[in-house]
């Protein structure tokens, strides 16, 4: 049995392990859709950031449902005010990040539609809530063949990009 304060460090330890790091906001216009999982936003200083969506994987430009994912994206934001939650960025100087609009994470009604994977690769940089929220929404499409899942070989944008 392990002392108690060597159990609670443990705990708290683990804790941090699985929970990302508390997150930061950026808040501005989405001027530019790039696709169905990037865009363009442009903040309160006129400066520009590409923002790469969390947690998702939507299909490629060229990939079937690429551009019904963009479109989707397009109509829930292009032009609008909205907040990105975010905690880091990637190898290409992307923010990752979460898009809030209007309280809405347009991140999840992505999944939810079936326009998007939930990337489970990096499901580890969602908080706990997130990351069941996208599974279960990604099953919620699935069972309803809704989006890329009314095609019985949709095949994922990983397997796609390796595949080009």
């Amino acid at each position: 049995m392990l002392p108690k304060n060597v159990f609670i460090s443990f705990v708290v330890s683990f804790l941090i392990f699985i929970s990302p790091a508390h997150s930061d906001l950026l808040h501005g216009k989405a001027v530019r859709i790039i696709d169905g999982d990037t865009i363009v936003l442009l903040d309160q200083n006129n400066k520009q950031h590409k923002i790469r969506l969390q947690g998702i994987d939507a299909p490629e430009r060229n990939q079937v449902f690429g551009k019904k994912s963009k479109t989707f994206l397009s109509n829930s934001i292009a032009g609008k005010n909205v907040d990105i939650e975010f905690i880091k960025k990637d190898q290409y100087g992307r923010i990752i990040g979460k898009i809030i609009f209007n309280t809405i994470d347009v991140n999840l009604e992505l999944v939810r539609a079936g326009l998007a994977w939930h990337y489970k690769k990096y499901q580890r940089e969602q908080n706990p809530e997130d990351r069941s929220s996208y599974a279960h929404a990604e099953i919620f499409a699935r069972d309803n063949s809704l989006g890329l899942w009314s095609d019985p070989h949709a095949i994922a944008p990983w397997d796609w990009r390796k595949r080009k």
